[in-house]
């Protein structure tokens, strides 16, 4: 049995390949989703409507046809179930057929080039959209879950980025397609058809991944705030990657979440106080600093933490006296998390070590004094800040 699978570009017809047009003509029975079969019910042949791999696989092993289409939309290699599909289908003989895919077609109508854009599935998905247009000049947001052009307008705004400017396609390809296009701030209402894309493009994108941010930035209140020298340290011992879930428990102002935020710019920071201020002042902050990618949850670690999905790295702030039960539900069983603990008081110190020894990590103790200056007339003074002790554990 031979099998095509064929990007069928926008709607099936209009955006057709000579080549998919060939392969559907030739097929005994066409496979898909309803809307990618209808436009070629005309022809007469044998239709399977479905888009899950295993029902499509038992379907084929028992049809007696020798050639089968099956239709995605767009192009096969853009956020499509042909990567499943071929995995699925290994012991027939397929064949991968491009399609034209979502961005392709509506950068060519709001002319602009797509080679250097950044693409976001929203499918089942809602997080990190103002964290992604803030780190990228052009971003391409497919979506088909519950999100909305007017839902990311709306966070973009929240975010502080109500100034990037926004377009719209709805039903691209058929004949009732729109193209909308404006600034956030002026999109929040708009009502659209589900079947929609997004592209947005940033006039100022942050072009480094931001480390040991100037105190001044953050907003402050009366909650104690990890200073910006510490902070440079601990991006360097946690090492997050891009990808990471990250836990910030005692978060504080939020200025660990906010720089954590930045580095796992595709990953999840869950920023952790019992203070209903810190809370506060967290929310404010990944606001201000467009991080999307921050939850904050309110409570007491480790109280709260099972809801949570297991940590890539792990930084604890502030822990009330809880270090060794936190450090539990951070591992879960399972040792390969990093943990990263500050300390101000010997007391402290110890716990922490004494935390790491327990789940049969070996405590690694930095102490860092900064030295920071200020003017005394007409002369500069060393004014130094309080020491602080660094005690990592877990993964490298």
């Amino acid at each position: 049995m031979k099998i095509y699978i064929v990007g069928i570009g926008m709607n099936g017809i209009k955006t057709l390949t000579v080549e998919a047009e060939k392969a559907i003509e030739n097929a005994d029975v066409l496979i898909g989703a309803k809307r990618m079969t209808e436009p070629f019910t005309m022809l007469g042949k044998q239709i399977f409507e479905c888009w899950k791999a295993d029902e499509i696989c038992s379907y084929l092993d028992s049809s007696e046809c020798r050639t089968a289409a099956i239709l995605m939309s767009g192009d096969c290699g853009f956020f499509s179930g042909a990567e499943v599909l071929v995995k699925h289908l290994s012991k027939y003989d397929t064949e991968i057929i491009a399609g034209i895919s979502t961005p392709v077609y509506m950068c060519s109508k709001i002319r602009i080039p797509w080679h250097d854009m950044h693409f976001v599935s929203l499918h089942g998905a809602d997080a990190n959209i103002a964290a992604n247009v803030r780190r990228y000049a052009k971003c391409f947001f497919l979506l088909g879950g519950s999100v909305t052009p007017a839902d990311i307008c709306k966070r973009l705004c929240e975010y502080s980025s109500s100034n990037v400017i926004v377009h719209i396609g709805a039903r691209l390809s058929y004949t009732n397609e729109r193209i909308i296009s404006g600034f956030a701030s002026e999109l929040t209402d708009l009502e659209c058809d589900c079947l929609c894309a997004v592209i947005t493009e940033n006039p100022d994108p942050e072009n480094r991944i931001r480390t040991g941010i100037s105190d001044s930035e953050f907003e402050r209140g009366n909650v104690p705030m990890t200073k910006s020298e510490i902070r440079a340290a601990l991006a360097s011992k946690l090492g997050i990657c891009y990808n990471d879930i990250v836990w910030d428990i005692g978060c504080g102002t939020g200025s660990v979440s906010v720089e954590c935020a930045f580095a796992a710019y595709d990953g999840t920071v869950f920023a952790v106080d019992k203070n209903d201020e810190a809370v506060a002042l967290t929310k404010q902050n990944a606001q201000k600093f467009a991080c999307d990618n921050i939850s904050v949850i309110s409570g007491s670690a480790p109280d709260v933490l099972s809801r949570l999905p297991r940590p890539d790295k792990v930084f604890i702030g502030g822990s009330s006296g809880n270090i060794s039960s936190i450090i539990d539900a951070a591992l879960k069983g399972d040792n390969s998390s990093k943990i990263v603990i500050t300390a101000v008081s010997l007391e402290t110190l110890n716990e922490a070590a004494e935390a790491m020894k327990a789940h049969n990590m070996t405590p690694e103790i930095t102490q860092i004094s900064a030295v920071r200056s200020r003017f005394l007339g007409s002369h500069t003074m060393p004014d130094p800040q309080s020491p602080v002790f660094i005690i990592e554990g877990g993964a490298k």
